[in-house]
This record gives C-alpha cells, structure tokens and sequence, in this order.
C-alpha cells in the first residue's frame, strides 16, 4: 500500500515544485517590470545577462531545473505576463508603451507560437530542460527593463533593415488578401477550400492555422512601428493580445479534442475574426474579455477620453473644439443619469441656447416632445455664457 501511494506523493511534490517556482518567476519579473527601461544602451548588461542565463542552463542541477525551467513558466514569462503589460499598454494613455510591447510581440509573440515544436523535437528530459531554460531567458530578455532586447533588435535590424523591404510586401499581402475574401464569398470556393484542408495532416493543418495568425500580422506589425502614427500601433498591439488568449487555448485543447474535425478550422476562422478590419475582432474581445479580467475597465474610459479629444482638436476648429469641451465637461460634472435621452436633451439645451451665437446647424433640431421649451431652474446643465 505505501509502495503505490509513493508516486502519488512524488507527483504531488513535483506538482507544487512547479508552481511555486512558476509564480515565484512570475512575481520577479512583474516586480523588475516596475523599472524604468534603460532602453538597452548599456552592453554590459547584455553580456551580463547572457552570462548568467547560460550559466543557470548549463550548470543548474536537472532536480532543480526541472522545476525551474517547465513550459507553465516559459508560457507564463513569454504569453501571459507580456499578454497583460500589452492589455495595460492599451488601456493607458501614454503611446510609447504601445509600440515598446508591439516590438517585443513582433518577436516574441511570433516566437512563442512555434516553442512546442522545440520540445517535441527532443526525447531526452534534460535537453527539453536545457531548451526551455533558453526560451526563458530569451523571452524575458526581450522585455526586461535593464536589457531591453526587442527594442535594441528593432533599432539595429528591424528598422534600417526590415521595416523596408517589408512595406512593399505587406501592400501585396493586402491586395491578396482581399482579393481571397471576394473570391470566398462565393460559397462553392469557400467549399472547395475547406474540402482540401480537411485531408491535410493534423501537423500541416496546425502550421496553415499558426502562420495566418502571426506571418501577416508579423508584417504589419513592423511596418506599424515605423510609422509615427500611433493607431495602427494600437490596432495591432490589441490583435497580439488576442490572438495570444486564442493561441492558449487551442494548445491547451489540442492535446484532447485537436483530432476532431474542423478543430483547426475554427482555430482558422477565429484568427480571421480577429485580424481582419472589417470585423474588429480583437477589439471586440480585448474590451469584453481581457480588460475586464485584468480590472482596467476605468483606464481604457480615460483612454477612449483623450483619443476622443486628440481627434475633436484635429478635426474642430479651435473655437467649436473649446465649446465643445467645455459643454462635455459640464455634461459630465453635473448628470447623474445614463438614459441616452436625457443625456442627448442636455446636448440639445446646451447647443441651442450655449452655441445658437455661432450659427452652427443644429443637429437636434428635430422637435420632440418635452424637449422644445427653454431649460428652467430644474435643467442640469446651464448655458454658456
């Protein structure tokens, strides 16, 4: 009876092990994460870093490494943690962060999505160990404040060198793209399509599923940071973080129901779904999803904020664009309310009798009732005077 129930307590060990040294990775790189980035300028540190991370792998002993150097740890510092500072990198409303994350999912993001090939190419334990101890630190040196490595990559390569020759090539990926969605809409095309990729092997089925999620957004992702523009930064930014949740999970669910057909099919029209402008996808799932488990609901709301007014000072003269502001201010310092159409007959109040001076076409100006008299001691917003 204790011969069979010393496995079971082996394994249990071995399981607490893991998890400890998991989150206890997970908390050192969230607190060094706090740093201010040194924006990998300094070379000592560079070959410090390497120094010691090639230490650890050679010399750190197997009954510690494999504690240490497990895939919940590489998937922890290399998809979840960047997931979150990417989430977080949206939401606030500073635009530097974005393209800092955009550059490491760039290499990162492309990088984790093709680790399990590395340990299913090895047989031998340690070797697994001694690889994912290199994807550990080679991850984790992509974003570490004190190294910086994805922006010293962009900097030197990404940029002189690639961003160039890939700006062409993602004006042909588009127009093909396209091209393939019109061709599709036809319903006996998209058949004969799906027909084909269901006689694929599981193994090219998972290559085709990985590579329309991280080749044309890879592109497009490059050729974002090397423009000043901030939106397509963000737009892309919001797909990783999606599409690295999407990545997760079909991992995870492969092991048990990847043989089930049209499994990769719908892993395919998923990444579709959230690559594609026309459906907003990602978006859709980082607002629903995401920011509400990583509790950053009021950041993105100050965030929407200020891209709402960098777009009223762009688009308004400065005059309308300080009314407005200022009816907006009142609108929100004053209601208490969230019913649509009380807060549309404030706007209506204050555009009639606030702005009638500048004779600007109202656009409320269909009467309804209730809501053609002056405003009297009970309005909630005054007129500007």
């Amino acid at each position: 009876m204790s011969s069979e129930s010393e496995p079971d307590a082996a394994a249990d060990v071995n399981l607490v092990g893991v998890l400890g040294s998991s989150v206890a990775i997970l908390v050192f790189v969230a607190l060094i994460g706090r740093k201010e980035p040194n924006q990998g300028l300094d070379t000592k540190l560079h070959f410090l870093y390497f120094g010691v991370a090639a230490c650890a792998v050679i010399l750190l002993p197997s009954s510690i490494a494999q504690y240490v150097f497990t895939e919940l740890s590489v998937t922890l510092v290399g998809a979840l943690y960047p997931i979150f500072r990417a989430t977080k990198a949206v939401c606030t409303p500073e635009e530097d962060d974005d393209k800092e994350w955009l550059q490491y999912w760039q290499l990162g993001g492309v990088l984790f999505c093709f680790t399990s090939w590395f340990d299913d190419a090895t047989a031998s334990e340690v070797a697994s160990q001694k690889i994912l101890g290199c994807l550990l630190f080679i991850f984790y040196w992509l974003y570490c404040p004190l190294t910086c490595g994805a922006l010293l990559i962009y900097e030197k390569v990404t940029y002189p060198l690639v961003a160039p020759r890939l700006r062409p090539l993602q004006e042909r990926m588009s127009n093909f793209i396209a091209a393939t969605i019109q061709l599709l809409t036809n319903a006996a095309h998209l058949y004969f399509v799906w027909i084909i990729f269901m006689f694929l092997p599981a193994g090219v089925k998972r290559i085709c599923a990985i590579a329309i999620g991280t080749v044309y957004p890879f592109v497009c992702s490059v050729t974002a940071t090397a423009t000043e523009e901030i939106e397509d930064d963000t737009y892309w930014l919001t797909y990783w973080a999606a599409y690295g949740v999407l990545f997760l999970i079909m991992d995870t669910l492969e092991t048990f129901v990847g043989w089930l057909p049209g499994f990769y099919t719908l892993a395919i029209f998923t990444t579709i779904y959230l690559m594609l402008p026309m459906f907003r996808g990602a978006d859709k799932v980082f607002r629903k999803v995401l920011v509400p488990l990583a509790g950053l609901q009021e950041l993105l709301i100050l965030r929407d904020t200020v891209m709402i007014k960098k777009q009223m000072l762009r688009d308004l003269e400065p005059e309308r664009a300080k009314i407005v502001e200022q009816q907006v201010a009142l609108m929100f310092g004053s209601s208490q309310s969230s019913d649509p159409s009380a807060l549309k007959s404030e706007l209506k109040y204050g555009w009639e009798y606030g702005w009638g001076n500048m004779k600007i076409k109202n656009p409320f100006s269909r009467k309804k009732d209730g809501y053609d008299a002056p405003p009297g001691e009970t309005s909630k917003l005054n007129p500007i005077v």
